[in-house]
């Protein structure tokens, strides 16, 4: 320090450059890269995103089964290009790893069984998933029309049971309404309103 109390000059050894003149190309010198910004990041390869459309496919398959659409929505909202997604989606299908056939099938048959669902929620179910009309159509074959209205009275008799504090009509316009949220047609909810509530047949009014 001088007499005057500023610094003294700092004088480098030949050879030495002081740090303010180094050039930006020297190691530990980030050119082009402003302090507290993000580096550039570099596009992936179709390889590269190949690899990791299918490290993305195989966590998200086994987390639950998934539509065609489905996974297919999740790839792209990776930023992977539409065509290694489409290439993807090939290649899981081929190795039966997405079925939307197998798929449908699995959901009419455990949702009517499990949750009492009929056609027209599980219609509406499978197509919130974008699967196709006519693979539907070809998984609902397995719920005969016998069999939906076996599952509705099923379905009534238990509930009719949460009812009994109620007055006839009101009853009735409970229960109908409770089978129509699961699906099913008004002709079987008649049926299976009339099954468990039984008494006033004759004076029952249906929709």
């Amino acid at each position: 320090m001088s007499s005057d109390g500023t610094l003294a000059r700092v004088t480098y050894l030949p050879g030495v450059t002081p740090p303010s003149e180094a050039p930006p190309d020297e190691p530990g010198a980030d050119a082009g890269h402003t302090p507290g910004s993000s580096p550039v990041r570099t596009a992936l390869s179709d390889d590269e995103q190949a690899r990791r459309a299918e490290n993305v496919s195989m966590h998200a398959l086994t987390r639950r089964s998934m539509s065609r659409w489905e996974l297919g929505q999740i790839l792209l909202g990776r930023e992977l290009e539409p065509h290694i997604v489409e290439a993807e989606l090939e290649r899981l299908e081929r190795v039966g790893l997405i079925d939307d056939a197998a798929l449908a099938e699995t959901v009419v048959r455990t949702q009517h069984e499990r949750k009492g669902l009929g056609k027209a929620a599980l219609v509406a179910l499978l197509r919130r998933r974008n699967i196709e009309q006519n693979v539907i159509d070809e998984a609902l074959v397995q719920v005969s029309a016998k069999d939906e209205v076996a599952r509705a009275e099923s379905l009534a008799e238990r509930r009719a049971a949460q009812l009994t504090g109620l007055d006839h009509d009101t009853a009735v316009r409970r229960l109908s309404g409770y089978l129509q949220r699961k699906g099913y047609s008004s002709e079987t909810v008649r049926a299976a309103v009339i099954a468990a509530l039984p008494r006033h047949r004759s004076g029952v009014r249906f929709r």
